[in-house]
């Protein structure tokens, strides 16, 4: 092209300047329909479809996998946000169902579970007899005595043990010292426990004799005390103990008609919004079983099958702490409390108390001190808690308005998340349900279920609070 033809040209573009602008436009929408349609005129997007295998399995023909078809051929294989989400919905309302879901569970293999739980041996117990003042006469031996306690069988040879608020002897002398009296266990047998006074008096020349003992002493079990030549020591056995309780299936279904979906609405209101209620509401359900459920498995006449109750872990704790309802509620009373929670127990030093709205309330009357003080809110779980500190452990304060509808408002629980373990024979899950299909309803529907138990794995680091 010349010059003059280029120049003859470009006047003309300008002179037809809305043809050349239309004419530029159809052009560039036929080239990204052409990109579109993978290059060819006329195509349509490929669409798969799913066909049988010879083993029954599945398989996508003329198309790629989607997520429709995913579904379509393994409905499980993908999974659904909500066992996110349930975490998520008003865990304040449910603490023991949130706490079980945040530490995890364990998988079940039977709607039953067996499990076991190995308890302490124990540290402490009383005098049975008085123990009269020894009367050696001099060049004997230091004595040996056979006192009766009301457990034995919790003294082994070569134990130790403190007689409480009973003085020792400084050596070689009948000058009471400021230590308690200590013993040494030589032997046991039926008759009672063979002992010697490490720290006894001296009379008469004879060393490490006993002063009197009264009936009621408290004797605590300390550690054994070998001589050089040992190699044994007297055998130590725990055997754990057997439990039992059973899962529970829990159901919850949402419906909405086709008719309902199709319907315009003043607000927003979906299937969503209802099956975040109907979750709320199966939570609420869970944690009550969980605290208060029977473990029983009874026949069902109508449905000719078994239905399995799960038991709470209200009767599961070993220990109970109990409040005087007739006596005003004060520091010295919250100290015994934390005294009962964190002691007699290996469990650990940060636990958490659920109650009713009135014990929260007597707690939170309070004026702390140094003794007992407040600290602030700690969030743990998902959970949002206030923290009472003492010198026993820490405490983690949560109202629980599960006690209030079951009438138990000035009661709660004490646990220790440690030893708090959740069994799951079927995982929470939901299931789109076919109703349509089936000629039933004609309706969206979805149902949860889950299949689970909570247990408390040492019961005497858990303890009732029960207000007579």
């Amino acid at each position: 092209m010349n010059i003059n033809n280029f120049t003859k040209a470009m006047r003309w573009m300008r002179r037809h300047k809305k043809l050349v602008i239309f004419i530029i436009t159809m052009i560039l929408i036929a080239m990204l329909a052409s990109c579109l349609t993978g290059g060819h005129a006329g195509a349509t997007m490929a669409v798969g479809m799913i066909i049988a295998g010879v083993e029954d399995g599945k398989h996508v023909v003329d198309g790629p996998l989607t997520t429709d078809l995913s579904r379509e051929g393994s409905p499980d294989l993908l999974l659904n946000e909500i066992d996110q989400q349930i975490v998520k919905i008003r865990p304040m309302s449910t603490p023991i169902d949130q706490i079980s879901r945040y530490a995890g569970s364990k998988h079940a293999g039977s709607m039953i579970v067996d499990y076991y739980s190995v308890d302490t041996k124990p540290t402490k117990t009383l005098l049975a007899e008085d123990v009269e003042e020894s009367t050696p006469q001099a060049g004997q031996d230091s004595p040996v005595i056979v006192i009766k306690t009301r457990n034995n069988e919790i003294f082994d040879p070569t134990d130790t043990i403190l007689v409480q608020n009973v003085a020792g002897y400084e050596p070689g002398t009948a000058t009471e010292s400021s230590q308690d009296l200590m013993l040494y266990v030589v032997d046991r047998n039926s008759e009672g426990v063979s002992v010697m006074a490490v720290n006894g008096p001296t009379i008469n020349g004879v060393p490490n004799c006993f002063p009197n003992i009264m009936n009621g002493a408290s004797l605590i079990r300390m550690g054994r005390a070998a001589s050089e030549l040992d190699v044994q020591s007297p055998q130590f056995e725990a055997l754990p103990k057997k439990s039992r309780n059973l899962c529970q299936i829990f159901k919850m279904q949402v419906e909405q008609s086709t008719l309902q979906r199709l319907s315009n609405k003043e607000v927003g209101w979906t299937m969503s919004d209802q099956e975040e209620a109907a979750v709320y509401d199966m939570r609420m359900g869970i944690e009550k079983s969980y605290l208060f459920g029977v473990a029983r498995q009874m026949w069902d006449p109508n449905k000719k099958e078994y239905v399995y109750f799960t038991g709470g872990i209200w009767n599961q704790a070993g220990k109970t702490s109990y409040l005087e309802s007739s006596t005003e509620f004060n520091e010295e009373m919250l100290v015994e409390l934390m005294r009962d929670a964190f002691t007699g127990n290996t469990g650990s030093k940060r636990k958490i108390l659920i109650g009713g709205s009135g014990l929260i309330t007597l707690i939170s009357k309070l004026d702390y001190t140094r003794v007992i003080h407040a600290g602030q809110h700690v969030t743990k779980w998902g959970i949002d808690f206030a923290e009472l500190r003492s010198k026993f452990g820490c405490l983690y304060l949560l109202l629980s308005e599960v006690f209030d509808e079951v009438g138990m408002s000035f009661n709660g629980i004490v646990i220790d998340p440690e030893y708090i373990q959740k069994y799951t024979h079927i995982p929470f899950s939901t299931e789109q349900l076919n109703l349509k299909k089936s000629g039933v309803r004609n309706v969206d529907a979805l149902v949860m279920t889950e299949a689970s138990c909570l247990v408390l794995r040492y019961p005497q680091a858990h303890m009732r609070i029960i207000t007579r």
